[in-house]
């Protein structure tokens, strides 16, 4: 199987201040959780591809913070931060997530990550995220997430790989 297989699915219902990020792995639980919470695996894969990524702050533990940075071809930065407010291995992760680049702060979305064990050493990971208002919601689409999204899954994908191997 191969990341053609494994699309990442991101579902937004018109009028909902949440969406839905759905993608399967073909590796198991505890390595994709991993993947989530080691900072040298992290940022192997977090982020749109051509991009570099920087990590300030990381603390994946419940009630600690996180910040990084990417940095596209261009030079232009774009800085995301976060609290998490659960970490348990290696079910889910629960915290916040913010984009800095959005015209005024404030912009906190609610995330939580579930890690399904699936048949045959498979991983689902479904991510909701809820955010303060619809037009929230539609902003962040709107920024290019798609994209950071679809790329980041399919690098992990990639790095879940060459780890089994």
């Amino acid at each position: 199987m191969s990341a053609k297989k494994n699309k990442t699915t991101i579902t937004a219902e018109p009028g909902r201040q949440e969406l839905f990020i759905t993608r399967e792995f073909d590796a198991p639980r505890e390595l994709v959780f991993k993947a989530f919470v080691d900072p040298e695996l992290y940022v192997q894969w977090l982020g749109p591809r051509g991009y570099e990524i920087k990590l300030e702050t990381f603390e994946p533990k419940s009630g600690g913070s996180w910040r990084y940075i990417h940095k596209d071809t261009d030079g232009n930065e774009y800085g995301f931060h976060g609290v998490n407010h659960d970490v348990t291995a290696p079910e889910r992760l629960i915290g916040t997530f913010e984009f800095e680049g959005l015209p005024e702060a404030g912009h906190v979305t609610l995330e939580t990550a579930i890690f399904e064990a699936l048949p045959g050493n498979r991983t689902r990971i479904t991510i909701q995220s809820i955010f303060q208002s619809v037009s929230d919601r539609d902003g962040m689409i709107q920024s290019g997430m798609e994209r950071g999204v679809v790329d980041s899954h399919e690098r992990l994908d990639e790095l879940l790989g060459k780890l089994q191997k």
